[in-house]
């Protein structure tokens, strides 16, 4: 018997070989049950450390000051490459992705490819996991994605630290790489009380491709977002998702790693694809340099108790968008019966609400300082018009309109507007404005306060 430190491995007789601690992990990473407990220290890897589809309550734990970093020369998928299983944790140790090494300039995959079939250097990737538990590890200068779970359920993603993460593409723009991808049809899954610091695309989120099931029962729960180029948190392609009482601070930043060219415009909260019976609640994001909350996609759900907030002045938010923007991109769905209540804007660059769709119910809302901008009255200075067949929309606290792409008109009807508080430049005369040739349409439109900001107290 011979043994390396953490391990106990046993020779063939008359077998002399002098085992690196690289090689004694991976011949621990063969178990299929039982524990693998990582050694302490720094083990340096060239290939992925990989458990098989057949390991059922496997779990992998390590011990303080446990770090398992990617070599210069590392090839595979991810440091850790779950290949399947049932009932496998992992807890209590360190990957660091040796970013500086590995990284390489790298767009986003074609529209019919994962991205756990895509992106190589992962932290970990887990597919076809039943019984999964990611806790209480740390993530350092992963190069693309710090964890991907794909087509797995009962997911649990605990009190995770990722920092430092994501690569870009060739125009130095994020890929949306460096965060907590779940994908292609994930259900029952978890991701909460984790942090991510400097994660360059999204930082949590779901997707799956058109022709794939949606991710299903989800939960994004108490985790702190800061210093995300793309969106803090998304819902792509999902139904019955609860996003709650999440923070974040910085979204959009830096500036220079905006995905212009693709239009990935940074959100606190954004959605893509068919998501339905999902709610955003009781989230607080701080310093945006895009929109609060993107609802394209998103119908028979809640917007409940939300908070986004900027202090500084327009210029310090390059991308700085509108509040909270539905749209209708994904066939499958209408923007139809959602209920936005009781949340807080302020600060926004343009406008606070913008609606399309039917049945929904906007009551209130509480929107402070709108239109830092100044339009109409900037422009020139500032893009004042998004639309020239909706040339009020930047200008207005909460506008009706008549679609987003014109080949998918979805005019606001039926909608109930009351009880909203709506302030800032240009509110008292363009606090709730109809899209041109939309008339009321049948929309229930009452008890909004409109005022424009308080006069700046005279200098002494």
């Amino acid at each position: 018997m011979i043994r390396i430190t953490g391990f106990l491995l046993a020779l063939a007789p008359g077998l002399a070989w002098a085992a690196t601690p690289e090689s004694a992990l991976r011949e621990a990473f063969t178990r299929r049950t039982g524990e693998i407990r990582l050694p302490p220290g720094t083990t340096v890897l060239t290939q992925p450390l990989e458990i098989s589809a057949e390991a059922h309550d496997l779990v992998i734990t390590g011990v303080p000051g446990t770090v398992l970093r990617a070599s210069g020369k590392f090839t595979g998928r991810a440091l850790i490459h779950v290949r399947g299983g049932t009932r496998i944790a992992m807890r209590g140790f360190t990957i660091d992705g040796n970013r500086a090494a590995l990284a390489k300039p790298l767009g986003m995959p074609p529209s019919n490819q994962p991205f756990h079939r895509f992106y190589e250097n992962n932290g970990i990737v887990a597919e076809g996991v039943t019984e999964l538990v990611i806790e209480e590890v740390a993530l350092r200068e992963v190069a693309n994605l710090a964890i991907l779970v794909s087509h797995s359920r009962n997911v649990r993603v605990r009190r995770i630290r990722v920092t430092d993460s994501g690569s870009l593409n060739e125009k130095r723009r994020n890929n949306t790489t460096g965060g907590i991808l779940l994908e292609e049809g994930t259900k029952n899954f978890e991701v909460t009380n984790s942090y991510l610091l400097r994660v360059r695309g999204n930082g949590i989120w779901t997707h799956s491709l058109y022709t794939s099931p949606r991710n299903e029962d989800g939960r994004i729960s108490g985790n702190d977002i800061r210093y995300s180029a793309r969106d803090a948190i998304q819902v792509g392609h999902a139904t019955r998702v609860k996003v709650k009482s999440n923070t974040g601070r910085f979204i959009g930043y830096p500036s220079s790693e905006v995905d212009i060219e693709n239009e990935g415009w940074p959100v606190a909260i954004d959605t893509a694809g068919n998501v339905d019976q999902s709610s955003y609640a009781l989230n607080t994001f701080e310093e945006l340099n895009g929109k609060c909350i993107d609802l394209d996609g998103f119908h028979h759900g809640e917007i409940r108790r939300n908070r986004c907030v900027n202090t500084k002045p327009p210029a310090q938010y390059p991308y700085g968008h509108y509040g909270i923007v539905m749209n209708n991109s994904n066939p499958d769905m209408e923007s139809e019966k959602i209920v936005i209540i009781d949340n807080e804007l302020e600060g926004m660059k343009f406008g606070g609400i913008f609606v399309i769709g039917t049945g929904h119910r906007i009551e209130k809302n509480r929107m402070r300082n709108l239109n830092m901008s100044g339009c109409p009255e900037t422009q020139g200075k500032v893009a004042c018009v998004y639309d020239v067949q909706q040339p009020d929309l930047l200008q207005s606290g909460i506008y009706l309109g008549l679609f987003v792409d014109p080949k998918r008109r979805s005019p606001a009807m039926r909608n109930i507007i009351v009880d909203n508080l709506i302030m800032g430049h240009g509110m008292k005369t363009r606090c709730l404005v109809f899209a041109p040739g939309l008339a009321n349409e049948g929309n229930e439109v009452a008890r909004n306060i409109c005022l424009e900001p308080p006069a700046a107290a005279p200098q002494r």
